[in-house]
């Protein structure tokens, strides 16, 4: 299967890959509807409801309790996936990623046009100033992290109930509006509003690497069923 993308990969000029969790598990980060993703896991709450906007005001402890303990994943390290991305953005094959994903190993991998559609554990602001804080300032934080002038300091990540960002979505779309190959990796496709944008793709061909069957697989020019860190090892080097 690796040849036949990269067959794909080969002709195109602006393909962009379009990514979910099934990215970043491969980095040992867990993700949500697995059998050992988040949703199985035993809470004294669902992860949806601590994960969600009106929990993060009206329970702001337990929110940072869950998001520094399941959230804040500072050890994963990029795989093959996000390292081949990152070469074949650096050779001129991909023009951008697109990711669901909050975890920032794109960038740490060299990718350089990274759309994060859910935000990033990365970037946290003071709710009340707007000062910048990393992830680590949120690591080794206790209890409810403040900034200098007593306002919290909250994750830029798009919880339940919020909004995403629309500079943000608006590039994404452009840029899967212009290009032609579409490679969507590791996601089941059932998160929205995010995979609501896939079908503003009008190009060539249409990949699909996910472990389970997704609303798409009919469309699509390729289907793979393999592990997407080792589809991605596969290819050649450009």
């Amino acid at each position: 299967m690796s040849s036949q993308l990269q067959n794909i990969i080969d002709k195109s000029e602006r393909a962009v890959f379009f990514g979910g969790a099934g990215v970043s598990t491969e980095s040992g980060i867990p993700d949500f509807r697995s059998v050992d993703g988040l949703y199985n896991q035993k809470f004294t709450r669902p992860p949806e409801q601590i994960l969600s906007h009106t929990f993060f005001m009206h329970h702001t402890e337990e929110f940072f309790d869950f998001y520094r303990e399941k959230m804040l994943c500072l050890w994963a390290k990029p795989n093959n996936c996000h390292k081949k991305l990152a070469e074949l953005e650096g050779a001129g094959r991909l023009s951008a990623v697109v990711t669901q994903n909050i975890d920032g190993l794109h960038q740490l991998a060299g990718s350089k046009n990274v759309f994060e559609l859910h935000g990033s554990v990365h970037r946290n602001y003071c709710m009340k100033c707007g000062r910048l804080f990393d992830a680590e300032f949120m690591l080794k934080s206790e209890g409810v992290p403040l900034c200098e002038c007593g306002g919290i300091v909250k994750p830029d990540v798009v919880l339940y109930e919020e909004m995403l960002d629309d500079e943000t979505v608006n590039r994404a779309v452009m840029s899967i509006r212009q290009a032609d190959t579409l490679i969507i990796g590791g996601t089941s496709l059932c998160v929205y509003p995010a995979a609501s944008m896939v079908r503003y793709f009008g190009g060539d061909n249409l990949v699909l690497i996910n472990r389970d069957a997704t609303q798409m697989d009919n469309e699509a020019t390729l289907v793979i069923r393999e592990n997407i860190a080792e589809v991605f090892a596969g290819l050649n080097r450009n």
